[in-house]
């Protein structure tokens, strides 16, 4: 496996729609893997493709404690509640920000194996999802922002993972 480089705002890839991966392969599985390993050395909690430069719906995410989840084509298809919460990026370093998320939502997906799944998901699972099919969707999390001033500059710390 290979780790990748992760992109950093404001480069413009993370701004385009990704495409639908239109079938799973060795290639598609290959990268799948760069991408969890890109994201377990980067100390971060979801990946997307689009942040390692590949404009695919394709996001992993490896949530502490969890099975890593593997995302092809993913669609949120409910979500309801509404919660705040502090939020940071693998392509905004440095940052964090207060932001409103679903308190639970339904996605659907492929599985690795190209299998279609739906998961339902509450609190930091619930908000990984979003985040990571946001960036699918070229949109960051500093978008939800309310204002700038919610913007913080953080200390790194490889304790606290980034999605």
């Amino acid at each position: 496996m290979v780790v990748l480089p992760i992109l950093k705002y404001p480069d413009p890839v993370l701004r385009r729609k990704a495409k639908r991966v239109s079938h799973v392969d060795k290639s598609l599985n290959r990268l799948i893997d760069d991408m969890i390993e890109t994201m377990y050395q980067a100390s971060g909690a979801g990946l997307a493709a689009p942040q390692v430069g590949v404009s695919l719906k394709i996001a992993v995410i490896g949530i502490p404690e969890e099975e890593v989840i593997v995302l092809v084509n993913p669609e949120l298809v409910k979500k309801s509640g509404e919660r705040v919460v502090i939020e940071g990026c693998l392509s905004v370093p440095g940052y964090r920000g207060e932001i409103k998320r679903s308190e639970k939502v339904t996605v659907k997906a492929l599985n690795r194996n190209g299998k279609a799944f739906r998961i339902k998901a509450d609190d930091l699972l619930a908000e990984v999802l979003e985040h990571e099919i946001d960036h699918l969707n070229g949109v960051l999390y500093i978008d939800h922002l309310e204002s700038t001033e919610k913007l913080e500059k953080i200390e790194m710390d490889q304790d606290t993972p980034e999605i």
